[in-house]
């Protein structure tokens, strides 16, 4: 399975939007780990939404999607919308 997911940090006050075809638990691990990306800055990471996508390609077009809309406020509504 391919996932888009969004990740949120208390400490950063920040969102970070991506997708995957590894587990999702496999990637948070990752983005966890010590590196010098973005999710590097802090370890307080966890998984706030996903979908799930047939292909790659799929969930791509979805975290390019969301990135364009570059809005806080529509990534919460988003989350917010799942959470029925």
């Amino acid at each position: 399975m391919n996932y888009f997911y969004i990740l949120f940090s208390e400490n950063l006050n920040q969102y970070y939007v991506g997708h995957t075809s590894e587990s999702l638990e496999e990637r948070l691990r990752k983005h966890l780990s010590n590196h010098s990306g973005f999710t590097g800055k802090t370890k307080d990471w966890i998984v706030v939404y996903f979908e799930e996508f047939e292909t790659k390609s799929l969930a791509y077009k979805r975290e390019l999607e969301v990135k364009k809309w570059k809005s806080k406020v529509r990534i919460i509504k988003l989350i917010k919308s799942s959470a029925g």
